[in-house]
């Protein structure tokens, strides 16, 4: 049995070897890939072993992933990580691929220690793989098998963004066919939440626990809260199927959800935005506006939802306040200035009321990110407030002087909340590599054949990098930026290859759209 086991595992590393080899010779390579990974492994007591075990995570990594250098260590050490921790949760089921929350079983999970809580961001992570049918397989479970056989609902135990994901996904690896087959279950599914969560008034209401927020200063576990993310959510979701079918030409359809994104985005401005504030708060079943400023208010940014008006972007202002999100270890899950902040048990139960959570930070620095590429009002906001933001973030990523990423931690000390609680290791709950691939760098997916590059990196920053082995659009894509010329060999500036073709320079980095042909 032992050799058994021996000559399947040698023969899935060769398969998966071959695979890698076989393609186009990156210009980075993948030595450093391997070194990380090596490190990382070393590190690691493998106490879980999924699809991708560690003895074959730097073959399947080589062969699936984009891969990153830059100047910053911090910022390519934890790209890499990430990658290393997703694969850990990539996990085969009877019924298909999925990608689970956390590493070890929960109790609160659903089949195959599956969680829907953070699956748009797996899907946004996940959609810059090379093999996207892991993300199809797991796109469908929840939407066709999550919920079967189960005595409650797994599916829409939390708010869910997957709509707008599908649609993000669909931008890195178009396949009609599979949304043309998918759309049905997807309207259906968003007319369901309208059943169970809007209100007379046309909002939407979640608890935060729902939420995945539990504990938060404007939540409640009971009460009927018209909160700044599910509406989001839905407003991102409406768009997201409003262009969906328009694909299919689909008019009835792309009139009923416009429609509701109107009608939503009207809401959320009206009834959410306290001018008194100036941020999006949470409207209580009693009483009115929460008057408290959370991670959450950020959240309609995510979706492009806000007008492009100065009285708006001024919110973001409040990332430099420390009396508001700016703390020593990152951004907090509440404004600092609230007299209830961090008051509702450290480490005891989940904390949102301040607490550092990577699924917060990811979802601010996501919409920051849209603020800055695609509004013209920005308030304090820049691509240095960007770049210092991620940079923390990733410097967060790590416990006892070795590479990790939890649940969540002290603002203050960076100390991860659950401590030792082996639940909390490898915790996927989060985005960080699409933050580099989409944001900081800036490939922005699109449906036609133009490579369109935004990149995020302050001026004189850096003096080169490469991201290189991005499958997009079934072709290979590699951005690198070399100040001087000397570090790749490709010549001075900015450059866009597009399966090893140059098909753009520059001597600048800036915004650039290219055809791809």
């Amino acid at each position: 049995m032992v050799n058994t086991r021996k000559t399947l595992a040698t023969v899935f590393l060769l398969a998966i070897a071959t695979i890698g080899f076989a393609q186009q010779k990156s210009i980075l390579g993948t030595e450093k890939l391997k070194k990380y990974v090596e490190y990382f492994n070393s590190i690691d007591t493998e106490a879980v072993k999924n699809h991708v075990p560690n003895a074959a995570a730097f073959s399947w990594l080589a062969d699936q992933t984009p891969l990153f250098e830059c100047p910053d260590s911090v910022l390519e050490q934890n790209y890499y990580y990430r990658w290393w921790t997703y694969r850990k949760h990539l996990v085969k089921t009877p019924e298909g691929y999925i990608f689970t929350e956390f590493i070890e079983p929960v109790k609160h999970a659903g089949k195959y220690n599956s969680i829907s809580c953070a699956l748009g961001h797996h899907i946004y992570e996940g959609r810059w793989l090379k093999d996207n049918s892991y993300l199809k397989d797991y796109i469908k479970f929840w939407l066709y098998k999550a919920d079967a056989g189960q005595t409650k609902q797994r599916f829409h135990q939390f708010s869910s963004w997957i709509d707008d994901a599908v649609y993000k996904n669909y931008l890195v690896k178009p396949d009609q066919a599979f949304l043309k087959e998918i759309l049905p279950a997807l309207d259906r599914d968003y007319e369901k939440w309208e059943n169970e969560r809007q209100l007379k008034n046309g909002l939407f209401w979640q608890n935060d626990v729902k939420d995945g927020m539990e504990e938060s200063i404007s939540g409640s576990r009971k009460d009927q809260n018209q909160r700044p993310t599910i509406n989001s959510y839905m407003y991102g979701n409406a768009i997201a199927l409003s262009k969906i079918a328009e694909m299919f030409d689909d008019q009835s359809l792309v009139s009923k959800y416009q429609s509701k994104a109107v009608a939503i985005k009207k809401l959320v401005q009206d009834s959410l935005w306290n001018a008194s504030s100036s941020f999006f708060e949470t409207r209580k079943a009693k009483n009115g506006l929460a008057n408290v400023r959370e991670a959450i208010g950020f959240t309609p940014w995510d979706f492009s939802l806000p007008d492009d008006k100065p009285i708006y972007a001024k919110a973001w202002n409040q990332l430099l306040d420390t009396a508001g999100f700016d703390a020593p270890w990152g951004l907090t899950t509440a404004e600092r200035r609230d007299s209830t902040f961090r008051t509702r048990g450290t480490g005891h139960s989940c904390e949102w009321d301040g607490a550092l959570w990577p699924f917060a930070t990811s979802q601010t620095l996501k919409g920051l990110s849209t603020l800055l590429t695609n509004y013209k009002n920005h308030g304090k906001m820049n691509a240095e407030v960007f770049y210092n933001e991620l940079h923390q973030y990733a410097a967060s990523h790590i416990k006892n002087g070795k590479p990790y990423i939890g649940e969540y931690q002290d603002e203050k000390t960076g100390e991860w909340l659950k401590g030792d609680n082996p639940r909390s290791s490898f915790y996927n709950h989060s985005t960080f590599n699409d933050l580099i691939i989409n944001d900081l760098i800036g490939i922005k997916p699109r449906e036609d054949n133009i490579l369109e590059i935004y990149p995020l990196i302050p001026k004189n920053q850096w003096d080169w990098f490469i991201l290189d082995n991005v499958s997009y659009h079934g072709k290979i894509v590699t951005v690198l930026w070399d100040k001087t010329g000397l570090k790749y060999s490709k010549g001075k500036g900015f450059h866009l290859f597009v399966d090893g073709k140059k098909i753009y320079q520059s001597k600048t980095m800036k915004p650039v759209k290219v055809p791809m042909n």
